[in-house]
């Protein structure tokens, strides 16, 4: 069976947000409304065995509504 797998940098970016997130005592359902989704779906990506990640369009809006700047979601070094 095909095994789908974030990568390493697509795991750093949730980490982030899930930092920020947690920073700022918001839970999933916060991001979720944020983004007009489920909070099963912010589930989903926060968790390493599922495929579901972030887009762009999400970072974009995450950081519109959390008055930062999406650049802040990324890691500060390139990933491996």
């Amino acid at each position: 069976m095909f095994e789908i797998r974030k990568s390493n940098f697509e795991l750093a970016v949730i980490q982030k947000v899930k930092e920020i997130r947690e920073n700022r005592k918001l839970g999933q359902r916060d991001i979720a409304a944020l983004l007009g989704v489920t909070e099963g779906f912010i589930g989903q990506i926060e968790s390493p065995n599922n495929a579901s990640k972030y887009n762009l369009n999400h970072l974009n809006i995450l950081a519109k509504e959390l008055e930062c700047s999406p650049k802040d979601f990324l890691p500060d070094e390139p990933v491996l």
